[in-house]
């Protein structure tokens, strides 16, 4: 195969594996964003998100679509309802990058089609008072819980994969919590306290963290 075809499987691949993490990023959501991250890699998933776009000089919404252009997958938290504080407005980042993903996924070409998401929220059924138009999507309440967050994630995961053996929601809670133990930690060999990490810093350690713990389960694939 040319190298450059070989390149372009290659990032067809990534594609594929590719999930787009749209949620609030405050510290009230922080840790069932955490757990979502470590969730899809913990599933052999390459999470993304807007963060990305952070220190660049792209216009930020070019940036994310770029982002979402490249994921197959999306997981959606719409759960953030509540009025700023400061503005006394609500934020409207998350059901602005839904709605981006679902175009892409309707109007778009070739790949694009075989998109596929998750949306999250606290309750059952809450989102019909505030965004009807995605009734029909596949919705889960997660109830503000990190165990329930990541059995949703890993099953909704189980069936992308189309087959694929994946470790069970349970494990997967189990060894987050072992994560977050060690966290702190990690971040102090940076000089970092864990409230400094960007995503980038995060999702390195979550994958090599998971990488040693698989080694030192003698998994094959580690």
């Amino acid at each position: 195969m040319p190298r450059r075809a070989e390149r372009r499987s290659a990032a067809a691949a990534q594609d594929d594996r590719s999930v787009f993490i749209n949620c609030p990023f405050d510290e009230r959501y922080a840790g069932l964003f955490r757990a979502a991250v470590f969730t899809v890699y913990a599933c052999g998933y390459l999470p993304r998100c807007a963060l990305e776009a952070y220190d660049s000089g792209e216009v930020r919404i070019e940036k994310i679509c770029r982002i979402i252009e490249r994921c197959r997958l999306g997981l959606h938290g719409i759960s953030r309802t509540e009025l700023d504080p400061g503005s006394g407005l609500p934020r409207f980042n998350m059901p602005l990058e839904l709605g981006i993903f679902l175009g892409a996924q309707r109007f778009g070409r070739g790949r694009q089609r075989e998109k596929g998401c998750l949306i999250l929220d606290r309750e059952p059924y809450r989102y019909q008072r505030f965004i009807s138009d995605i009734a029909g999507q596949d919705i889960a309440a997660h109830g503000g819980d990190v165990g329930r967050l990541t059995g949703r994630v890993r099953d909704w995961l189980g069936t992308a994969a189309g087959g694929t053996p994946l470790p069970g929601g349970k494990a997967i809670a189990e060894r987050f919590v072992a994560f977050m133990a060690d966290l702190p930690g990690l971040a102090a060999a940076l000089r970092l306290t864990v409230e400094e990490l960007t995503f980038g810093n995060y999702v390195t350690m979550a994958s090599e963290w998971l990488r040693r713990d698989l080694a030192e389960l003698g998994d094959p694939l580690a």
